[in-house]
């Protein structure tokens, strides 16, 4: 089979050795199987494991946690199957889904939705995966909580986005720059340019100084403190990313408000957590509530040009990236 192997960490983009390699093709133990990799999303913490930040990779390896394909070997009820999956084990502590062929264990294995395609189904893991974790740990009600989404246009908060519409939550979400939201969404979703008004007065503003019941923080440290002026009563606040590690903390406003941090660190899911959470979206991709990413042909790479994809990733791409096998 061929593979992507990364050697050795490297400093920078610039100085990543990505090697395709002939290796022989996995052979399933007992409760594995093989799959044949259709499409394999490019995730930032990809780029980040290949380049050494994350301690406990292994090396050499092959980088990619999100898949798609159909099972070749392995127990015969899952032969020729159409499968899904992402596990955040892959392509960090074992030989990950930028390869013709994963060797995964069968309760990690998920048959995908009928209505979703081959790319797009490679593309749904991590992003979905995190924002399903968030507002779960977060308690996501169906009673009509008010969600706010920081860095609404990226896969993760278009992710929570969706989540959140379905669930009937009243939702906002924030840029930096003024525009509409890029993604889908089963309902209305408030959009906030950061530099055009204050976000916080703008939540209570729309929901009677109620505010926030969750704050969805997927950047981190620049939106800390409007973020918490924003949280209701009560109000969550999740983080999965940020730049600065440290941010100045009003401990009073905190317990007074009754807030809570949720973290979430979708590298502690592995491939039968991802399936298990899998199979709660999939329901909501067969009945139309929830979309893939459209993956456009532009934005699907070679193994041979997968240097290219992991820049895009890193460069800031909208788009989502898939390696297609």
């Amino acid at each position: 089979m061929t593979a992507i192997r990364v050697f050795e960490k490297a400093a920078d983009l610039e100085s990543l050795s990505l090697t395709l390699v002939d290796m022989p093709r996995p052979s399933p133990g007992p409760q594995q199987c093989v799959i044949e990799v259709h499409g394999a999303g490019v995730n930032p913490s990809d780029v980040k494991a290949a380049l050494g930040a994350m301690p406990h990779a292994v090396w050499p390896r092959t980088p990619g946690r999100d898949y798609a394909g159909v099972v070749v070997d392995g127990p015969e009820h899952l032969l020729g199957k159409e499968v899904w999956g992402s596990g955040g084990e892959l392509g960090i502590s074992r030989d990950g889904t930028h390869a013709q062929y994963l060797l995964v264990d069968t309760a990690g294995v998920r048959e995908k939705p009928k209505s979703v395609g081959m790319l797009e189904a490679g593309a749904v893991g991590v992003p979905f995966i995190t924002a399903y974790e968030g507002l779960r740990r977060a308690g996501l009600s169906n009673n009509g909580d008010v969600v706010l989404v920081l860095g609404s246009n990226g896969k993760v908060g278009q992710a929570a986005i969706q989540l959140a519409a379905r669930a009937g939550a009243q939702v906002f979400g924030v840029e930096r720059s003024a525009g509409a939201y890029r993604g889908h969404a089963c309902g209305p979703v408030d959009m906030i340019h950061a530099g055009d008004r204050d976000i916080a007065d703008h939540v209570r503003d729309k929901t009677g100084g109620h505010g926030a019941d969750i704050v969805f923080n997927t950047v981190g440290s620049p939106y800390f403190e409007q973020a918490n002026r924003a949280l209701a009563k009560g109000g969550r606040q999740i983080f999965i990313s940020t730049i600065e590690r440290s941010v100045p903390f009003d401990i009073f406003a905190f317990y007074r408000g009754q807030h809570t941090y949720v973290g979430i660190d979708s590298l502690a899911l592995d491939s039968v957590g991802g399936a298990q959470i899998l199979d709660l979206l999939a329901p909501g991709f067969d009945d139309g509530t929830l979309r893939p990413f459209p993956v456009g042909e532009s934005h699907v790479y070679s193994l041979a040009n997968a240097l290219e994809a992991y820049r895009a990733v890193l460069s800031g791409s909208r788009e989502r990236i898939v390696v297609r096998p």
